[in-house]
């Protein structure tokens, strides 16, 4: 077996892997599919919660597995809500549809995101927790305050979220409280994301 066929193999392989571990039901990235997670699981998922803006989105060749179409992208990070990332915040994010390799996965210099990052494998790959469930795009609604909303529309991510933190004796703000019970889909406020994300990630940390 020569070299360039086991590389192309282990390629094969990896992606396969990634595909598998994607592949329950709820549309997310072109061409993949994720499971529906509640922002609960998405902040338990994540290694990483860094809101920022996209500097760079370059899409080249897994410097290892050459087979792999990636997308490189940098944030300059304005505030880090878990982990640790500073200044620039730079991942690799594996590619498995053709048509993500024209649009850089679709992140583009200028976009003011939030995301909820997995932990980076041995390959030096991660992407937001859920797939489009774990990247929000940051905008600002007619009234001028920032909104947020991710690849699915912001459906179910409140899901069962009232009956979760009730059952760990979890009191939230009435501001946060109604939109727990209320929300079903569509832009939700930035701050409030923001305060939920920070209530959610000291919950799992006890």
């Amino acid at each position: 077996m020569t070299s360039s066929y086991r590389t192309r193999l282990e390629s094969l392989a990896v992606a396969a892997i990634l595909l598998l571990l994607a592949a329950t039901p709820a549309a997310a990235q072109r061409g993949a599919y994720t499971r529906p997670r509640n922002m609960a699981e998405l902040v338990s998922q994540s290694a990483v919660i860094v809101r920022g803006v996209v500097v760079s989105a370059k899409v080249e060749p897994h410097p290892e597995l050459t087979h792999l179409s990636t997308v490189v992208v940098t944030l300059r990070v304005a505030e880090t809500l878990k982990g640790d990332a500073a200044g620039t915040f730079t991942f690799r994010q594996f590619i498995w549809d053709l048509r993500d390799r024209h649009d850089a996965a679709g992140y583009r210099k200028g976009q003011q995101l939030l995301l909820l990052m997995n932990p980076v494998t041995r390959y030096g790959l991660t992407s937001p927790a859920g797939l489009e469930q774990g990247r929000f795009r940051i905008s600002r609604d007619a009234a001028g305050r920032e909104i947020a909303v991710n690849g699915y529309g912001n459906a179910g991510l409140l899901r069962n979220l009232a009956e979760e933190l009730k059952s760990r004796r979890v009191q939230v703000s009435p501001r946060l409280a109604t939109l727990i019970e209320q929300h079903q889909s569509g832009p939700v406020s930035f701050d409030d994301l923001r305060d939920l994300t920070g209530q959610l990630n000291a919950l799992h940390l006890r």
